[in-house]
């Protein structure tokens, strides 16, 4: 399985936790919720959905409503299919969403990942949060390695096209700063220690909150997978 098939699987799977679909509304939920499929068809997804049928992890119903009902009478067309997530496909969704090693750093994989923290527990979240912080910080380093050695020979436009990368990364680290540090104050305002004082804090939003300068907002009050 290659490394993009598999973060459509997991979205696919993580969308039909939340609710059965059609294949038209997983399509447009990948593309409006999930920057990263902005562009791909269905002639990426249908295999994909055929693989998790056939691995026991969905299964196809017809659809319920009025409008289903007269799709075949009418046009001659088979009604449209519904997809539902099966027990072990949930549990199968459940591991992935543990999971914490490299692949979960990596650019596509972690904004599928993000997409799905509100269902992820908090040790996972924080585990992925400064592995991705750990990477770019990696990257930024090389980045500013390489900056200094080709400074010379860069004409402007290369050399400010390198720097807005490079601000781009900083940007990111200090978010995933942000969140780190609001992932640990949500957990401290939970420990048995900390009394009615940390449930007053948590009350009036400030630890529990998410910074605003992050787009997509995971609540982070909730501590265990649902």
């Amino acid at each position: 399985m290659s490394r993009r098939s598999g973060i459509l699987e997991f979205a696919v799977l993580g969308l039909l936790r939340e609710s059965p679909m059609h294949g038209y509304e997983l399509r447009k939920r990948l593309n409006t919720s999930l920057g990263v499929f902005r562009a791909f068809s269905y002639g990426t997804l249908y295999p994909c959905l055929k693989t998790l049928l056939a691995n026991g992890w969905l299964i196809e119903e017809p659809g319920n409503t009025s409008e289903d009902a007269l799709a075949a009478p009418l046009s001659g067309r088979r009604a449209k299919i519904v997809y539902r997530l099966t027990a072990e496909g949930k549990e199968h969704f459940e591991e992935l969403l543990s999971q914490t090693g490299p692949d979960a750093y990596e650019d596509e994989h972690f904004a599928a990942r993000f997409a799905f923290f509100g269902q992820t527990s908090r040790d996972v979240r924080m585990r992925v949060l400064e592995g991705r912080r750990s990477r770019l910080e990696e990257r930024l380093e090389k980045m500013r390695g390489s900056l200094a050695r080709t400074r010379e020979r860069l004409d402007d436009y290369t050399l400010e096209l390198q720097r807005h990368g490079m601000e781009s990364v900083e940007r990111e680290v200090r978010w995933l700063n942000e969140l780190i540090e609001s992932e640990r104050a949500g957990r401290d305002t939970k420990s048995p220690a900390s009394g009615e004082s940390a449930q007053q804090n948590t009350t009036n939003g400030a630890p529990g909150n998410l910074p605003r300068s992050g787009e997509t907002r995971p609540d982070l009050s909730d501590d265990t997978t649902t």
